[in-house]
């Protein structure tokens, strides 16, 4: 279905470049559209002027020869474009795609060999170094159900870093229903594969969320969403808690997997699963501690490694795996 989406929308946006621009756009009335006629013609002078912009015009020639001239299309040239061209360079891209996640496979998990993955002890997932980076990351607050704040995101200095901005406000929507209001949230866009199949991230050989960042002194949530198909359920993650120290300095935190805890709709269940290391969709982070005001999160890197010091496999023991007896 997303494929087909993505063609039904390709569509309009041919069918939009076959339409004269003009008429695409009622506002602008015919006295524009003779100005903008008359001002990319030559002027045509009068003799008793032509001596005088004689003496002008080798001053002038130098100056205009540096511009750019105006690529002026003809109105009865149409772009040539193909609907059925455009469906099969989207399917070949699709299938070759396709063909490149087959031998991948076939050397190894992410196409490197088995040896060399076995033996990585740490891993960068999420960095930031350009503008590529920003794309694979959302940001929300609480404007979606009618609330004040707001946040931003962009490169940090000498583009070595993402800088997550904006204004908290704890204000509640006057709508007669949300009785509360105040998150910001930055959240990982799922990866996609061929024909838009959702790609997970295999992290099972490591036991720990390694990130760098400088805050301003703010808790944060770090929220991490599994896809386990069939099971998995809206607004079900997995979370824990980063303390930023603010100031001027980078800081390095570390979170074993085993302390998240697993929430729904922003509640602590009563039943604590383990967090599925091999499902992982997506990561994000959430502010919402009520203090109203300008806050920033810098990141310079999200990755994951292995701590041969931490041994916890699971921190909470309201679990079915550990106390049966309570969930009888």
């Amino acid at each position: 279905m997303a494929l087909v989406h993505k063609l039904l929308n390709s569509t309009y946006i041919l069918r939009k470049c076959l339409k004269p621009r003009v008429a695409s756009c009622p506002f602008l009335n015919t006295r524009f559209a003779d100005f903008c006629s008359s001002s990319l013609q030559k002027p045509v002078a009068s003799p008793g002027t032509a001596s005088s912009q004689r003496n002008t015009a080798g001053g002038l020639q130098g100056h205009h020869q540096s511009e750019v001239a105006l690529d002026i299309t003809s109105p009865e040239e149409k772009p040539e474009v193909s609907f059925d061209k455009a469906i099969k360079d989207e399917i070949k891209e699709h299938f070759r795609r396709l063909k490149d996640d087959i031998v991948n496979h076939w050397i190894g998990p992410e196409g490197r060999p088995l040896h060399e993955v076995l033996l990585e002890q740490a891993k960068v997932v999420w960095q930031f170094r350009g503008k590529e980076d920003l794309d694979k990351w959302i940001v929300t607050s609480d404007k979606t159900i009618g609330g004040r704040s707001e946040v931003f995101l962009k490169m940090g200095k000498n583009n070595q870093s993402a800088l997550l901005y904006g204004t908290l406000s704890s204000e509640a929507p006057h709508d007669g229903e949300s009785g509360r209001s105040g998150y910001c949230a930055m959240i990982s866009r799922i990866r996609r594969g061929p024909f838009e199949r959702k790609k997970s991230y295999d992290w099972s050989q490591f036991n720990t969320l390694y990130l760098r960042v400088r805050g301003d002194g703010r808790p944060w949530m770090v929220n991490i969403s599994e896809d386990t198909d069939i099971i998995q359920r809206k607004n079900q993650m997995y979370s824990y808690f980063m303390f930023t120290r603010g100031g001027p300095y980078w800081q390095e935190i570390k979170i074993p997997f085993s302390k998240f805890f697993f929430s729904n709709q922003g509640r602590i269940r009563d039943a604590q699963y383990q967090l599925l290391l091999d499902k992982i969709s997506s990561i994000g982070f959430t502010l919402a501690d009520k203090v109203d005001g300008p806050f920033f999160l810098e990141i310079d890197f999200i990755g994951v490694f292995t701590d041969p010091a931490h041994t916890e496999e699971f921190a909470y023991e309201n679990s079915p795996v550990l106390n049966p007896r309570l969930f009888k």
